[in-house]
């Protein structure tokens, strides 16, 4: 599991939103951002940017965590829906693994909008699907 926090941190954007690992097992991750005015659209409300953002990295990091050394995912199809304000200190998603394939992982996300007192109300849930990518196979000449 720390290959794979080690490799979601590394991205660009997940810093940014300044994301990080509550719990990883195979199968299963949690991840949280804080609610930051930089993401928001109004005060103390995120936009759905980064509710998608913090959704999809939980997703798509559990269908990763199920995957053999030497393997990566990326998202290639996803489907988002907000059910509540994201408002409150942070939220926090909770990924998990749907169906695991060879080629493709269905994966899936609830994310929740967590207040100062630790209160958690469900803003928006993730489908998604990601393509597992062997990083060590060769790959044949474009055009040939």
């Amino acid at each position: 599991m720390e290959a794979l926090k080690g490799m979601v941190l590394a991205m660009p954007m997940a810093r940014t939103l300044g994301l990080r690992f509550v719990h990883a097992e195979p199968g299963r991750v949690e991840v949280e951002i804080p609610v930051s005015e930089a993401f928001s659209f109004r005060p103390g409300q995120l936009q759905a940017t980064a509710v998608f953002a913090v959704a999809d990295f939980a997703a798509v990091a559990a269908a990763g965590s199920v995957l053999p050394p030497g393997w990566t995912n990326a998202t290639v199809d996803t489907t988002l829906k907000i059910v509540a304000p994201a408002q409150g200190e942070c939220l926090r998603a909770r990924g998990r693994v749907v169906d695991a394939g060879r080629l493709l992982t269905v994966c899936a996300a609830d994310v929740w909008a967590v207040d100062a007192a630790g209160q958690q109300r469900l803003c928006a849930t993730l489908l998604a699907t990601a393509r597992n990518i062997d990083m060590g196979a060769a790959r044949p000449p474009q055009g040939s």
